[in-house]
């Protein structure tokens, strides 16, 4: 088992839950991105539990290097965002495990001997909310920079002039985005995308 989080506490935390399993050994830890493909490397745990939001090279990027040079990776990814868009993107990537922080005691254990049987974990809440924004459309990475803009408080005059494109093209992106997100104004858009983990703050 290998834990990868940039937060000392947190390893301390795991790797002291792990100790009281018979079936669990943790063989190293890393706390970024970068440290934890160079320990993959060396050490090939069976199970690895890595944080998505870390320095240098965040979880997202060092499990798509892990997974390229070793497709049978079992990875299981360890995070406090809620929102499906991360879910999804983190198990396209080929995580097999979808792990919330907030649920690290209850559901760690049963998330890493799923993941050391090939079998996939996700906890109910984020699967529920998976399963509600099937086929939902993505928003384009103009219509996500255009809303971050609006979330810190710019009007659409301010975002067409930092972007340089007309406030035609900032209230067409804008409408896209609220018809993807299902939602009729600024500060409910910016709400869902934030829940679903389209971006934070």
């Amino acid at each position: 088992m290998l834990v990868v989080d940039d937060h000392p506490m947190m390893r301390d935390g795991i790797a002291s839950a792990l100790r009281a399993q018979p079936d669990m050994e943790l063989v190293g830890e890393a706390g970024n991105g970068r440290e934890a493909i160079a320990r993959f490397r060396t050490l090939r745990p069976d199970v690895t539990l890595m944080d998505l939001n870390m320095p240098e090279m965040n979880g997202l990027d060092a499990l798509h290097a892990i997974r390229n040079e070793f497709p049978d990776a079992r990875i299981v990814v360890l995070t406090t965002y809620k929102g499906d868009v991360l879910a999804q993107r983190a198990l396209k990537a080929g995580a097999l495990g979808y792990l919330l922080k907030s649920s690290l005691l209850t559901d760690m254990v049963g998330a890493i001997r799923a993941a050391r049987d090939g079998r996939r974990y996700v906890p109910t809440e984020i699967a529920v909310m998976l399963a509600e924004n099937m086929g939902s459309e993505e928003l384009s990475p103009r219509e996500v920079e255009i809303l971050k803009c609006v979330a810190s408080g710019l009007s659409n005059k301010q975002i067409a002039s930092q972007l340089r494109v007309s406030d035609e093209t900032v209230k067409t992106h804008l409408k896209n985005a609220f018809a993807k997100l299902n939602v009729n104004d600024r500060s409910h858009a910016i709400a869902v995308a934030m829940s679903r983990g389209i971006f934070q703050l």
